[in-house]
């Protein structure tokens, strides 16, 4: 049944009908997970994991970057910059409450004390990329929608628009969030690491590594695997530091009549220590495919001559944008293939202890959504929003509500800690998240129709 075309007579109609149109897009992305779980399932086969592996490879480099460039690249403009500052912004909230709700977590679940900081960042970091993107890309999946015909192209605008923050979020609170604590970080006589032996083979990688960031793994720095930042802040008297990079090692000294010696000379202590820790932060990896197409959207979508060039029908340059709107189709499918191939895997053994794995579940898929509408409805109280777009407070909702980003376990198989209790947390949030996710976007739908 189409919707009358007067807006009031809109607005009454999906007021009533909100239940159909926030299921059913939950369905369709459902069908997708349990088709990828079949495809992926030990028993069945029909699919081996290096083929989703390459497929996740494919979401990465192609899929996602020309999906945020054909989208955001189009409706991005200077004005639009500017009007969209809280989603970014809402992205940086999220992760403080997250972090808020993670330290109570601790302190009401126990947790071992070598996996307290992360209780804290999986708490506060959520998926805030490939999940929502495909939940927008499902809802706005029929001509009917209730957010209207630019459903798709501005909601994948407002997901892509923060997607540069949580890049930055990635390579900095939450790799020195992952960092093995100094205390089990073990260290045998002869100064060598006692690791597990990992396979040289990335086949016998969990899907979860690879799933969101592949090849992650592989750009390991000099001190990822070490507790770098303890051995910076702390002095270590009884212990064996043969294996932990000394500070004053990193640098080189200079010559005495040297600018650099001079200002090391004056440098405060902790002040020196902060720039050791900065310059050993991978931020350089920041620049991935995806986090490319979101500054090429910016430049071309904010520069009008150029963007008169490459968008548009009448555009000289539209058969290329054309072609990579075709190959940005694939990405909502692949996305929850993807995701129905890792829950195929199963979860691993994990020490974190069932208190905590519920504790954590509970304050990521249940206690930050309800905190999450506050901070929404607080924001448009205070006129931070954009008036009257339902989408735009849909996404920023959504940020709230997803389960932690999959990009954990990766940053947990790049720096060597908490890798076994990631991929297990990871697995049973996402599935309570299918219940929590989609009871949630029912209650959002009836708000954003009835009220706004």
């Amino acid at each position: 049944m189409e919707p009358p075309f007067s807006e009031s007579q809109a607005n009454f109609y999906y007021s009533r009908h909100y239940l159909e149109y926030a299921v059913l897009p939950l369905l369709k992305l459902l069908c997708l997970t349990v088709i990828g779980l079949i495809l992926a399932h030990p028993r069945t086969q029909l699919v081996p994991k290096a083929t989703f592996k390459l497929l996740s490879k494919l979401v990465f480099a192609l899929f996602l970057p020309c999906t945020i460039f054909i989208h955001l690249g189009e409706t991005i403009t200077v004005k639009n910059f500017i009007r969209w500052w809280f989603v970014p912004a809402n992205v940086l909230l999220s992760t403080a409450i997250g972090c808020l709700l993670g330290y109570l977590v601790t302190k009401i679940c126990k947790p071992p004390p070598e996996y307290f900081r992360f209780t804290i960042i999986a708490t506060a970091f959520g998926n805030t990329g490939n999940l929502p993107l495909a939940i927008v890309g499902s809802v706005c999946h029929s001509d009917d929608n209730p957010f209207g015909p630019d459903c798709y192209t501005t909601g994948v605008s407002y997901v892509s628009f923060a997607q540069w923050v949580a890049v930055l979020l990635v390579y900095t609170l939450v790799y020195h969030m992952m960092e093995p604590p100094m205390e089990y970080f073990d260290v045998v006589d002869d100064g060598g690491e006692i690791q597990e032996p990992l396979p040289s083979n990335d086949l016998s990688r969990p899907l979860l590594v690879e799933a969101e960031w592949p090849g992650m793994e592989d750009r390991e720095t000099e001190h990822c695997k070490t507790p770098f930042i303890a051995r910076v802040f702390t002095s270590f008297s009884t212990l064996s530091h043969s294996s932990i990079p000394d500070p004053d090692s990193l640098e080189e000294v200079p010559a005495p009549t040297s600018p650099k010696s001079i200002r090391c000379l004056a440098e405060p202590q902790v002040v020196r220590r902060l720039r050791i820790v900065a310059e050993q932060t991978p931020v350089r990896h920041v620049l991935q495919p995806p986090m490319l197409a979101t500054l090429l959207a910016f430049i071309v979508g904010m520069v009008t001559p150029i963007k008169s060039v490459v968008y548009g029908d009448a555009a000289p340059l539209a058969f290329i944008t054309d072609s990579l709107q075709i190959s940005a189709q694939a990405m909502v499918p692949s996305v929850m293939l993807i995701l129905g191939g890792m829950l195929a895997e199963g979860p691993n053994e994990s020490e974190l202890g069932l208190r905590t794995t519920v504790g954590i579940t509970v304050a990521r898929l249940l206690v930050l959504p309800l905190v999450g509408s506050g901070v929404v409805y607080l924001a448009d109280q205070l006129n931070f929003l954009i008036p009257d777009d339902k989408m735009y407070r849909f996404v920023l909702l959504l940020q709230y509500t997803t389960p932690s980003a999959i990009l954990l376990g990766a940053v947990a198989s790049l720096r060597g800690y908490a890798v076994k209790e990631a991929s297990a947390l990871l697995f049973w949030q996402h599935v309570f998240a299918l219940l929590s996710v989609s009871i949630y976007i029912i209650i959002y739908f009836k708000l954003l129709l009835s009220y706004v």
